[in-house]
């Protein structure tokens, strides 16, 4: 979605009336709504995970995870894209829908590493968010500019991620790591500061859902990249 696109859209909301509220009270929504999020994503990962039957269902079968995976994305487009358009209701499920599909798909975490590397890539994950969010909330400075260059190095790590799988190399793995740290940090520093130009673009209560699935997708790749460099695989 461009949210460069979202001015005159006040007209447009019909469905939600006049929605106002302060902005720190927008944010404390997103962070709440987010956290919900993450937590069933980390409960449904962590079911799934002591479940022989289900792990076996999803992770032999590589027709149905693809179709997992296609699904996830077709939702993330979906509300993205649709969030302000719906009920608060129906945007509320479809994030809680999502979260547990990528619970579902993120077991695989519980029986590839080692508890003690995903604590560490959880709280290194929550402290690094924490202050890179805060100064995207607190910051001047236009991260407009530094937010097309991330787009692109996401871009790049994508690819060099897929031409990766064919190659092998650990070296290019740990770079594609750090690389993947180092631009969904600058990324929830620019999403959050995004959050508060759409809320002065446009006035409806569905800015907060769309700012926690923003949020959530940069707080779990993160994660990801972190415990990449921290974990280490099971024997």
């Amino acid at each position: 979605m461009n949210y460069n696109d979202l001015n005159g859209m006040n007209n447009n909301n019909n469905n939600h009336g006049v929605y106002q509220t302060s902005f720190p009270g927008i944010m404390n929504k997103v962070y709440g709504i987010m956290f919900l999020g993450l937590l069933l994503t980390a409960g449904v990962a962590y079911g799934v995970s002591n479940s022989p039957t289900m792990m076996n269902l999803i992770f032999d079968n590589i027709v149905l995870l693809i179709a997992l995976i296609v699904v996830e994305l077709g939702l993330v487009w979906y509300l993205s894209s649709r969030v302000l358009e719906m009920s608060s209701g129906k945007a509320m499920f479809m994030f809680g829908l999502y979260s547990v599909l990528n619970g579902v798909t993120l077991a695989y975490i519980f029986l590839t590493y080692e508890m003690g590397a995903i604590y560490m890539a959880f709280f290194t994950t929550a402290i690094t968010f924490a202050v890179m969010s805060a100064y995207g909330y607190v910051t001047k400075t236009d991260l407009t500019g530094i937010g097309k260059l991330l787009f692109f190095g996401l871009i790049g790590i994508i690819i060099a991620s897929v031409v990766n799988m064919f190659v092998g190399s650990s070296q290019v793995n740990l770079f594609i790591s750090y690389a993947g740290v180092i631009i969904f940090l600058g990324l929830t520093a620019h999403d959050t500061q995004k959050i508060k130009d759409i809320y002065s673009q446009v006035s409806n209560e569905n800015i907060a859902i769309l700012g926690a699935l923003t949020l959530y997708l940069d707080f779990v790749n993160l994660f990801l990249f972190l415990l990449r460099i921290f974990g280490m695989n099971k024997d």
